[in-house]
């Protein structure tokens, strides 16, 4: 099985952005995996695309969820288990 990547897509001054940088480096964190920052006002077509609705998660290329992280969807699709 291919190695699931972890991609958020934020833009700078975005506290929504900082929150889910938070969140996702945790959660990736102990799925063992890294997390890629990736400023969507750096690419033109990352800007078109998603840039009205930062930050937007994105789990092997696939949008995941934007706004927030879907935590509980997001352990899930990783195969961590919740908090207990």
């Amino acid at each position: 099985m291919p190695e699931q990547r972890l991609q958020l897509l934020t833009r700078a001054g975005c506290h929504l952005c900082v929150v889910a940088a938070e969140t996702l480096t945790r959660i990736g964190g102990e799925a063992g995996l890294g997390v890629e920052l990736v400023d969507v006002d750096a690419d033109v077509e990352l800007r078109a695309e998603y840039g009205d609705r930062v930050p937007v998660v994105l789990l092997d290329g696939r949008e995941h969820s934007h706004f927030t992280v879907d935590v509980v969807r997001l352990r899930r699709d990783l195969g961590v288990p919740g908090p207990s």
